[in-house]
């Protein structure tokens, strides 16, 4: 594929993304077709320079517009966008669906979830944790709440909380018999909810299925993901 497709991909997705209100997931998609749109301008000359440079401004445009609605939205408690993840859809990883809240100005994360049980909902918070580890280069402290279901829990829970001491992050937890709602606030004030948790993924068919470790290319169960900024939550 050329670079000029690639852009034109990436752009593509990020009109279709902007039309639906995700104004994040837009937000990401103008920034990276941009990035490879000027690299492919650089090397036009004539008219086809003049029209890649025009398409440029445009996007350009629309991209600081975004940016300065997301701002607005978040200064006036109106934040809210919603993705609706199909049964059996695929490309609704973690990465996917959080990482453009991770930065370096995250130094802390509250998890809310109940189905923090078995093994394998266990491993889906390592899952998570990695992923906040290498993106969040300033976080320290992880509050995780979740129901108590025994003895293997919290043996698998503590290796966790042991691992990451060894990146120098605390990982709180926190037993509640009447939890039920699941969400993921940072300390930036974006709070996600995902209706099933980080718990949305299908088992894989078999040991050597694609999608065993590329959580991209796992099939999902259908649940609904709402972000919110925490003025929003206040103001309500």
């Amino acid at each position: 594929m050329s670079l000029q497709s690639t852009a034109g991909n990436l752009l593509q997705r990020a009109v279709e993304l902007d039309g639906k209100k995700r104004y994040t997931e837009a937000l990401i998609c103008y920034q990276e077709g941009l990035q490879v749109l000027v690299d492919v301008l650089k090397e036009q000359d004539g008219e086809k320079r003049v029209y890649l440079r025009a398409k440029v401004e445009e996007y350009m445009k629309r991209a600081e517009q975004i940016k300065e609605l997301i701002e607005k939205l978040k200064r006036e408690g109106n934040f809210h966008e919603q993705i609706h993840v199909e049964n059996d859809s695929i490309g609704h990883s973690y990465n996917s669906i959080f990482s453009r809240f991770l930065d370096q100005d995250v130094d802390n994360i509250r998890i809310e979830d109940p189905y923090i049980r078995t093994h394998h909902q266990c491993q889906n918070l390592v899952r998570f944790s990695e992923l906040v580890v290498k993106k969040c280069t300033q976080v320290r402290f992880i509050e995780l709440i979740t129901v108590n279901s025994g003895a293997e829990q919290a043996k698998w829970l503590n290796e966790v909380q042991n691992s990451l001491l060894q990146r120098k992050v605390n990982l709180k937890i926190t037993y509640s018999d009447t939890l039920h709602d699941r969400q993921i606030t940072l300390s930036t004030g974006w709070i996600i909810k995902i209706g099933r948790g980080l718990d949305y993924f299908k088992a894989p068919q078999t040991k050597f299925s694609l999608g065993t470790f590329d959580l991209d290319l796992r099939p999902c169960h259908e649940t609904t993901v709402d972000i919110f900024h925490s003025n929003t939550v206040r103001n309500k």
